[in-house]
């Protein structure tokens, strides 16, 4: 019964760590600066309970399915020696976990109501509903073809900083030309595409392929792709809207 409370405590103190932070400073603010009482508390106890529990068991998956999966599939890639197949696993990979991500479709949703709202697309359901889901298609695009430029890069053993600096680069001219309406949006699906599921897959992708290729560090080759995924959508979410606005 100890051991098994003693395991449990183990099991559950890194995420509460984790997220301490974040209930100091709710607490902080809450009974210091407004000086009120946590509205429900026994409902915020138990979800904060159910915030630890879930938070602890999401990284013990990871642990023990998510991380070895991808990279078992990257090395299982590498060994195949199809880079045909290798670059069409990348891509599927990118736009499956995108295209379904929650807050992708809320923030596709939202741009969708206002642009109907501010008139730059009809205001009818059909035109909205079209406008949320070509963004969202756009934004699962453009990852995919990161995640292709990621582990063609890895292959070809390229320097990462120069495919970000020119990246941005085309940001920076794009955003010029683009419809100041489209900008935020633009640059807001840069952050909404990298998912709780799309981060380790892609990331043990990267380090699975970049331990079984001979001259590749796993350090230095192995990790950016991330970084990737979050610049593409932007210049790609510029281009949709220069075109649709």
């Amino acid at each position: 019964m100890n051991l098994g409370i003693r395991q449990l405590i183990l099991f559950v103190a890194g995420p509460l760590r984790d997220i301490s932070p974040v209930i100091l400073v709710v607490l902080f603010f809450q009974l210091v600066v407004l000086q009120q009482p946590l509205p429900n508390l026994e409902a915020v106890l138990t979800g904060l309970i159910f915030v630890v529990l879930g938070l602890a068991l999401f990284i013990r998956g990871l642990e023990m399915g998510l991380f070895p999966l991808g990279e078992m599939m990257a090395e299982a890639f590498a060994r195949k020696g199809s880079l045909t197949a290798l670059l069409a696993f990348a891509f599927c990979l990118g736009f499956g976990t995108t295209v379904a991500e929650p807050a992708l479709i809320a923030v596709a949703a939202e741009a969708a109501d206002v642009a109907g709202a501010g008139g730059a697309i009809l205001n009818t359901e059909a035109a909205r509903t079209d406008y949320a889901f070509n963004l969202r298609l756009t934004v699962a695009f453009s990852v995919g073809i990161a995640l292709v430029v990621g582990v063609f890069r890895i292959l070809k053993g390229w320097p990462i900083h120069y495919l970000i600096i020119g990246g941005y680069l085309g940001v920076v001219i794009l955003t010029v030309f683009a419809p100041e309406g489209i900008i935020g949006i633009a640059y807001d699906s840069g952050g909404v595409t990298t998912s709780t599921i799309t981060v380790p897959l892609v990331t043990a992708l990267g380090v699975g392929l970049a331990s079984t290729i001979r001259g590749r560090n796993p350090m230095v080759d192995g990790f950016g792709l991330i970084a990737l995924a979050s610049l593409t959508p932007i210049l790609f979410v510029l281009v949709f809207g220069m075109v649709i606005h």
